[in-house]
């Protein structure tokens, strides 16, 4: 099986098309509302239904309340709910089984001991991306990076993605030092924030899986 990629923060048909095109295995919308790629709920409902089949669409929130989630549940219909704020286990677990969608955790790292929370949390998978700037006004897509190698060699009990500040020039790096068998991608291959790049998506999905 190669490595597993997921193209986070799609907000048009074009940047749909080359994810799924590529052989992008997942697909992020993102709902939080201050990201620059935060897609509106009838927004997602016509990149889901472009997408159904083709990818497994993500839905991303960042400590939503369950009004919030339900909205986009209902126009998305997403095979996963990555959970990318400071949801406590209890949260993530409410939200897992009110809406009977897998659970993806997003742990947000700068040294090993930010790892120590990894194990309260029962989520179907793990995400880790760097922490984001001080100030910033959402918690991922920032472009920051984290030393890979906190990961090289841990075992987990779920299957596990690495983000932060990857590009189709460190992918095959970041894969190699971390041991990673996924990767999540989303300010790495735009040309601005919120605008994805067909070309930097191929040549990402390309390079991850060389």
């Amino acid at each position: 099986m190669g490595v597993l990629v997921k193209i986070c923060g799609i907000n048009s048909f074009e940047a749909a098309d080359a994810a799924a095109e590529a052989g992008a295995d997942f697909v992020g919308l993102n709902f939080h509302k201050k990201s620059p790629r935060n897609v509106v709920p009838e927004q997602a409902r016509t990149l889901a239904a472009r997408l159904r089949g083709r990818v497994k669409l993500v839905a991303l929130f960042a400590d939503a309340g369950d009004a919030e989630i339900g909205v986009a549940m209902e126009a998305a219909v997403p095979d996963f709910l990555q959970l990318h704020g400071g949801e406590t286990p209890a949260r993530a677990a409410e939200i897992r089984s009110r809406f009977g969608v897998p659970v993806i955790k997003v742990f947000q790292l700068a040294d090993a001991g930010d790892l120590a929370r990894v194990a309260e949390h029962d989520a179907d998978m793990l995400l880790f991306d760097a922490k984001a700037p001080a100030g910033a006004a959402f918690p991922g897509g920032h472009g920051a990076s984290f030393d890979w190698q906190l990961l090289r060699g841990r075992n987990f009990s779920r299957p596990w993605l690495l983000a932060g500040g990857l590009n189709a020039g460190n992918v095959a790096r970041a894969i190699a030092t971390s041991g990673a068998a996924g990767v999540d991608v989303s300010s790495g291959v735009e040309t601005a924030p919120g605008i994805k790049s067909a070309a930097m998506i191929r040549e990402f999905v390309r390079q991850a899986r060389a």
